[in-house]
């Protein structure tokens, strides 16, 4: 039978995404035919598939990791947030509804199915699925109809490990009051617990490991010492954004991006972090975009309608306005494209009330009317200004059509056009994903800005992290138990 683990958390943002994705390159480098899996995820910062869908970053990270391409079967459910209540549902890769979050409790059952469906499929193409639950496994509030947590588990015999984070405090009460409060059921399904994020020296918290296994008869599988190259791997959410950025530090040109409340795929800002040469800046509300920015860029977002209404709010639109005056450069992403036009039309109420057209930052002459189609697949192309290739993908609902529309950013290598390019060549939009973790298409970015380019290659650096991370965990997790208790998985 096919080997089985869960990994489940004592909260979010325990780290158990990341200890998936390093446990999916450990194994795989032991020989091991390795699927990442998560019954339901919720996260804005989505990636395309292979079979056309999306799925959660952090999944897509995983799959790579494992060493194979990503596919919607391995984060078969994933909501994605649209207001503080209510969030876009998508199902094995394809949005099927919108539902509040009280509303979606009726969906869970026949979202199971989907679930264990594409369980099965991964089943039975691996020698060991790796789970990742979502949340805490101690929300015994919503285990009714629970598709994420203990809810899989049970449906599927799968053996789980829980994590805790000693980094954020309290470890041992989370983690026995993680036991004290889950149905005995679903607790005998544990059979250990790793604790994630210890700084200092370990020999300190030998006495908390062993409390912690005689409060919940858990076997301690691991103390994971703190992995600082962890916040260079693409983020999930926007806590890991928040928590793990290392922003404005350093010298270099400035690249300032305003913070809205439903951005996405920000994962787009991560290569501009590790270059020297670039002083990438958050721009948090109520601050001002720094008079020194020579690249402002807008994100994509979930809400493009919304968010360009929070971007007023705090008067971004009116520093952009001077910053474009004083000779500086705009690009916008998606959803940070749709923004830079005169107008963005929801005939159909796709973000909201149906009918609604608003004004945009008028910086292309363009108008964006956004649809119910989707589109999904991954792009390769040549930016027009200067030739420099690019690989991503693109991931938006809209079309976006006008006169600046003839003055296209790239050409796609299946003959089609992208994007749009203001006269002066100072604004770009495009809705191409991923341009700068291509290492040409960054270098031709910064020389534009004047900023020297180190050589870095990006992806090249993310593949050498997994592998030091497998490593980290080789050495603090005992992987050959977490590999017997995989084998104790009675899949149906």
């Amino acid at each position: 039978m096919t080997r089985a683990l869960m990994v489940q958390g004592t909260g979010s943002n325990v780290g158990k995404s990341l200890l998936v994705a390093g446990l999916c390159r450990h194994f795989s480098r032991r020989g091991l035919v390795v699927r990442p899996f998560k019954p339901q995820n919720m996260s804005n910062n989505a990636a395309v598939t292979v079979d056309g869908g999306e799925i959660g970053r952090a999944q897509a990270l995983q799959a790579r990791a494992a060493g194979v391409a990503p596919s919607v079967h391995m984060n078969p459910v994933l909501l994605k947030p649209q207001s503080e209540i209510g969030s876009q549902i998508v199902v094995q890769g394809r949005m099927v509804g919108t539902a509040r979050a009280r509303e979606y409790q009726a969906w869970k059952p026949r979202l199971m199915e989907a679930v264990l469906d594409s369980f099965g499929r991964l089943r039975g193409e691996a020698d060991l699925v790796l789970v990742e639950g979502a949340g805490s496994a101690s929300e015994v509030n919503l285990r009714a109809g629970d598709i994420a947590n203990m809810g899989f588990a049970r449906a599927t015999h799968t053996p789980v490990v829980i994590v805790g984070d000693i980094d954020r405090g309290g470890v041992i009460a989370s983690l026995v009051g993680t036991k004290a409060v889950i149905d005995p059921a679903d607790a005998a399904l544990v059979a250990g617990f790793l604790v994630n994020r210890f700084r200092g020296d370990p020999t300190l918290f030998a006495d908390g490991m062993r409390l912690v296994a005689e409060h919940t008869g858990w076997e301690a599988l691991g103390l994971v010492p703190h992995f600082a190259d962890a916040g260079r791997l693409p983020a999930e959410d926007r806590l890991g954004l928040e928590r793990e950025a290392r922003v404005g530090e350093g010298e270099g040109v400035t690249i300032a991006v305003p913070v809205m409340p439903r951005i996405s795929n920000f994962d787009d800002l991560d290569p501009l972090r590790e270059e020297p040469g670039v002083r990438l800046v958050l721009v948090e509300p109520g601050a001002p975009i720094p008079a020194e920015t020579a690249l402002v860029l807008l994100p994509g977002s979930k809400t493009t309608i919304d968010d360009l209404a929070f971007l007023r709010a705090q008067g971004w639109d009116v520093d952009i306005a001077a910053h474009v005056r004083r000779g500086g450069r705009v690009l916008g992403l998606c959803g940070g494209f749709q923004m830079l036009g005169r107008t963005i039309a929801d005939p159909d109420g796709i973000e909201g009330p149906a009918g609604r057209v608003v004004e945009g930052l008028g910086l292309l002459d363009l108008e964006t009317r956004l649809t119910g189609v989707k589109t999904l697949e991954a792009v390769s192309g040549t930016a027009l200004a200067d030739g420099a290739p690019f690989s991503g993908y693109e991931m938006h609902v809209g079309e976006t059509t006008g006169p600046d529309a003839t003055r296209p950013f790239a050409r796609l290598a299946d003959g089609r056009s992208d994007g749009a390019v203001s006269r002066d060549g100072r604004v770009v939009g495009t809705y191409v994903h991923g341009l700068f973790a291509d290492d040409a298409q960054r270098a031709a970015w910064l020389a534009r800005l004047g900023a020297g380019t180190s050589g870095l290659a990006y992806e090249t650096l993310v593949d050498d992290i997994l592998d030091r991370f497998a490593d980290h965990l080789a050495a603090h997790v005992d992987c050959d138990r977490l590999l017997a208790i995989s084998e104790t998985a009675r899949v149906p």
